[in-house]
């Protein structure tokens, strides 16, 4: 097949998604694929006569790392200044491709914006449709949505930037409403760190979600084809599971099937299946939960295009199931395929 990896683009998330685009491309490429590693937002620039050229193109690095802080992001829209999210020639690539594979993350990758434009212009591409994907990146919109389902989601209030600040009491955890990567993410223990946490997620987005902090162990389930995959355990070494502690290797344990039991597995799993349904997402994603002192699994978001880099989740998942990187960016795909009748 002709795989478009789109991955960068202008998220906060955008080293992690070049990780994972250039891990993808490099084991497509394996698995026998022809493959146009994109970045989003600065598209491609090299010459090409005809366009199929750029499938064989050779790419310069086999690997990306995600430093310890988010990107500086003014720095990457003056390499392409007074321009648009999509960059130079990915719209055409994308269409000449059999598939694109999103390898993207945070708001304009996964808020259902491109995958809309792509379906406007005739694209396939991975991962759930706009409706999913804007319904499950609006942390809000979906904590109701789980409630309706019947889905036990932890108790908050949203704020918008201006708005006299309100609480759901102490410890709680402050974060952009509609962020990734924890970027913006604060656990506040106290009212002496509340308007800082605020502020700092102000500085990512207009809304804000504040919910009362549910101690207790942070467990995650993917879900591919509809079908929950095995569930890991997440153990940050110290403090919480913030940027760095995703994705600087060794930071933090993540045993894969989690130490939890039969029983526990079995509801998790039917839990994570449910909230992909009531969501509406497609192909896979990814659903977090934490596992209350009172026994409940609290659901704390979706993830619609989960991480796919050296440290990421969904990879140890498919791992514990017996596929390769490569065998499992083949099953994504597949699994994407379905939506378009193949």
């Amino acid at each position: 097949m002709n795989i478009a990896v789109l991955c960068g683009g202008l998220s906060n998330e955008r080293d992690v998604s070049l990780s994972g685009g250039v891990g993808i491309a490099r084991a497509l490429r394996e698995q026998g694929h022809k493959v146009a590693l994109l970045d989003l937002f600065l598209g491609w620039t090299e010459p090409f006569e005809h366009i199929e050229d750029v499938f064989t193109h050779e790419d310069a690095g086999t690997s990306f790392a995600v430093g310890e802080n988010a990107p500086d992001l003014d720095a990457v829209r003056a390499m392409r200044p007074g321009q648009g999210l999509v960059g130079p020639n990915v719209l055409d690539i994308c269409k000449a491709a059999d598939i694109a594979f999103l390898a993207l993350h945070g708001e304009e990758g996964e808020n259902g914006k491109l995958q809309a434009y792509f379906d406007i212009n005739g694209v396939k591409y991975t991962g759930s449709g706009y409706l999913g994907s804007a319904i499950a990146m609006d942390k809000d919109v979906s904590k109701t949505v789980l409630r309706a389902a019947g889905i036990p989601v932890a108790e908050g209030v949203v704020l918008k930037k201006g708005e006299p600040a309100a609480d759901v009491g102490f410890p709680c955890v402050v974060k952009p409403c509609s962020g990734g990567s924890s970027v913006g993410t604060t656990i506040v223990q106290d009212p002496a760190g509340y308007d800082a946490a605020l502020a700092l997620a102000f500085k990512y987005e207009d809304r804000v979600l504040v919910e009362k902090f549910i101690p207790g162990r942070e467990l995650t389930v993917g879900v591919l084809d509809g079908k929950a995959m095995p569930v890991t355990e997440i153990i940050p070494k110290s403090g919480f599971y913030d940027y760095k502690n995703k994705y600087q290797p060794g930071m933090t344990d993540e045993p894969c099937p989690a130490p939890i039991t039969a029983e526990e597995t079995a509801a998790i799993q039917a839990m994570a299946e449910r909230a992909y349904k009531a969501l509406r997402l497609e192909a896979y994603g990814r659903v977090d939960f934490i596992m209350g002192r009172d026994g409940v699994f609290y659901c704390l978001e979706a993830n619609t295009l989960p991480g796919m880099t050296p440290t990421s989740l969904i990879p140890r998942m498919g791992k514990a199931m017996g596929m390769t990187y490569g065998q499992l960016c083949d099953r994504l795909i597949e699994a994407s395929l379905k939506k378009y009748g193949r």
